[in-house]
């Protein structure tokens, strides 16, 4: 099979499998004082969910699943005391006292384990990106919508008060006409180098770890650095630019570039990433409007943030604050929000703490039934435009 045939079968399959156990959990959870919470992957990015999960009120950890022996015991310490652990996801699933689920598996693993989570009655809080192919979107929506599950993709942006008062600010009117975008995500950073990392094979759980995935032998460097091999993620374009993209939809109120021009180019991961550690991309939206971004691991200019250039006014944000700036000869005030202690362009700040708004948008849409901030509708649309950088770039056109 194909990667995308292996996809489409292991979600059906998945999906029929998840379908026989839909009980308690799909129904009640509103009025149930604690919502009980399995996770599924729980590596260094879910502990980081978990430790902010934790500590919103009326939420229990009851059950942990990862396919490697060291991360299901780091994640049980943050779980639950009497919390279950498992390697096996529909094990997860299949517990009537789990009534939602967190995912913080590989990118490949998204949809396959989201689509079947829905099915049986969880609602979920889904790493981001949502998809790691564009043939996947239809499915995590589907699924979302017909089982009608609370769905929140890990784009918390969304949740960050100074960004939702930086679209108020474009919805006002106060850039004018919007009409480019600027991104950057530059980090200097020694990501590369292939040193020992003491992963044994026989703590994990390979087949599980592939999924979907075309089958290979284990390499403790492509299981622990997976985002920069194809079969399991997609470089930085889905790692970190789909962070702001999304900003840029949700300012804007759009989702859907027409075109992609991109380019890529390795200045240090030759030979170690499959894919590149410096790239660059244009979109091309309906209307004219344009939105450039620029990532690399070799140089930290201007660290992480979005600018959105408006005929009347420029605006700036990143994660911890947001400035607009009127055009040079046009009426109107400077105004600007700094929440966050550091520089510009930081890749997290102390304030605001993003993680733990966006769990807790997630939990009350669970209790409140309403859509979260960042449904799968929104996750599939900001990966989708990751995908098409992708491809032009790894296509050439």
């Amino acid at each position: 099979m194909s990667n995308s045939s292996r996809r489409s079968f292991f979600v059906s399959a998945a999906t029929a499998a998840a379908a026989t156990v839909v009980g308690d959990s799909a129904r009640g959870v509103v009025a149930n004082e604690t919502i009980q919470v399995g996770v599924v992957g729980s590596g260094g990015r879910a502990r980081h969910l978990m430790k902010s999960l934790a500590g919103i009120d009326k939420v229990r950890i009851v059950h942990v699943c990862d396919v490697w022996d060291v991360s299901l015991a780091e994640g049980k310490k943050l779980a639950d005391a009497n919390a279950k652990t498992t390697k096996a996801s529909a094990a997860a699933f299949a517990e009537k006292d789990v009534h939602a689920v967190l995912i913080g598996a590989p990118d490949h693993q998204h949809v396959p384990l989201t689509v079947p989570a829905c099915a049986a009655g969880k609602d979920v809080y889904v790493e981001k990106p949502l998809t790691h192919d564009v043939s996947e979107g239809q499915a995590v929506i589907d699924a979302q919508n017909q089982h009608k599950r609370i769905v929140q993709v890990g784009m918390q942006q969304r949740s960050m008060p100074h960004i939702v008062k930086a679209k108020e600010l474009v919805a006002a009117g106060k850039l004018g006409r919007v009409v480019k975008v600027r991104m950057s995500w530059n980090r200097n950073s020694d990501r590369i180098r292939k040193n020992p990392l003491g992963v044994k094979p026989e703590q994990v759980d390979w087949a599980a770890f592939l999924g979907t995935a075309r089958k290979q032998p284990f390499e403790e460097y492509r299981f622990r650095n997976w985002r920069w091999f194809w079969d399991f993620g997609g470089g930085i374009f889905t790692d970190l630019m789909v962070h702001w993209v999304d900003v840029a939809h949700f300012v804007l109120g759009v989702d859907s570039p027409e075109k992609a021009v991109s380019l890529g180019e390795f200045i240090s991961a030759k030979g170690v990433w499959e894919t590149p550690d410096t790239v660059q991309t244009v979109l091309n939206y309906p209307g004219g409007l344009q939105m450039h971004f620029e990532g690399t691991f070799a140089n930290a200019h201007k660290g992480a943030h979005i600018e959105f250039l408006g005929s009347n006014a420029n605006l700036y944000v990143d994660r911890g604050r947001y400035e607009l700036t009127p055009e040079r000869n046009k009426p109107g005030e400077a105004i600007k929000e700094i929440v966050g202690t550091g520089p510009p362009g930081m890749d997290f700040y102390d304030k605001p703490d993003g993680e733990r708004l966006h769990l807790e948008n997630w939990i009350s849409s669970i209790r409140t039934r309403k859509p979260p901030s960042a449904p799968a509708e929104a996750g599939v649309a900001s990966a989708a435009a990751a995908h098409m950088s992708n491809r032009a770039m790894r296509e050439g056109k």
